[in-house]
């Protein structure tokens, strides 16, 4: 037991510095994508490709595929391909998200938008070479170190949060659901589980499995992110509300002129705040029996709710 006179000379516990690794992580992962991807003929396709690649954001998905792979013993090395491959998917969901066909807008990341630079057409192929790469890259790029089942299990990851049961069904509902008012909130928590927590989930469980994390880990990552995702999509539309377009980077208040039902619209904005916070609190728990090693992860899932784009 130690004396009470003694207490105040004990060093107290780190704090995380989310900020100076969030910083550190993102040069790393810029550094990383503008390596992946060289402009070589037909140029126009690959400049096409880089333009909205590499046009800033938080790089999130990346990070979170690092961090965990580092959580569970890997090294970033390892996980490095992956890290680039969910933002290639990311990125091309962004560019065909932003068509006219679909949520039709003119900026993103503070930019004009892929098809508003380089037309419709060219816009599409640019996101079908992300999508196309991506798996190449991890295919390809993947360290020799890494045994090839688990290389495997990554590609067959990100494969399905990216198709009909993750991110396009997601989508598909998403369109359904505009513009009308009698949406549930089951419907509504299918598009986001699927449209945007489903490649998060990606992220955090390809970078599990490539450093050999078991099937209960797995579940554990699984329901980590499931839990951020969600939470994820619920600050995104209060921010659509409450943000500017000069802080979100793209148009603000679009949900309400495309009248989607969303969680502020079902539940107010301070009811959304509070479940969202309910849903990092529960992600966090999951981490509880990794320690130490989790506060990188257990830092993204808070900063999560506390962005303001």
């Amino acid at each position: 037991m130690v004396a009470a006179d003694n207490l105040q000379k004990m060093p107290e516990k780190a704090t995380f510095n989310l900020v100076a690794y969030l910083k550190e992580r993102q040069k790393i992962c810029e550094a990383a994508l503008d390596k992946a991807i060289p402009i070589i003929y037909p140029e126009k396709i690959y400049e096409s490709m880089r333009y909205s690649l590499l046009a800033g954001g938080k790089r999130l998905r990346p990070i979170l595929c690092l961090a965990t792979c580092e959580m569970m013993g890997g090294t970033i090395e390892m996980a490095m391909p992956a890290a680039c491959a969910v933002e290639m998917i990311h990125t091309m969901s962004l560019i065909h998200d932003d068509l006219p066909a679909m949520d039709n807008d003119d900026y993103r990341r503070g930019k004009l938008t892929n098809h508003k630079i380089y037309g419709e057409d060219i816009a599409i192929l640019a996101g079908d070479g992300l999508l196309a790469y991506a798996f190449e890259f991890v295919a390809t790029q993947t360290p020799e170190n890494v045994p090839k089942d688990r290389v495997l299990k990554v590609i067959a990851r990100l494969g399905r949060a990216m198709g009909a049961a993750g991110l396009v069904g997601g989508q598909v509902v998403d369109l359904d659901s505009e513009g009308k008012s009698d949406i549930s909130l089951e419907t509504l928590t299918f598009i986001h589980n699927h449209k945007t927590a489903a490649l998060l989930e990606a992220c955090v469980v390809c970078g599990g499995i490539l450093a050999g994390a078991s099937s209960e880990n797995v579940q554990k990552l699984s329901r980590y992110s499931q839990n951020i995702g969600l939470a994820f999509q619920i600050i995104d539309d209060i921010l659509d509300i409450t943000a500017t377009q000069e802080q979100l980077g793209k148009t603000a208040g679009k949900d309400l002129v495309a009248k989607k039902v969303t969680y502020p619209s079902l539940w107010g904005i301070e009811e959304s705040r509070s479940k969202a916070q309910q849903l990092i609190e529960a992600a966090c728990k999951e981490l509880e029996p990794f320690g130490e090693l989790a506060q990188p992860l257990q830092a993204l899932a808070h900063f999560i709710t506390s962005r303001n784009h």
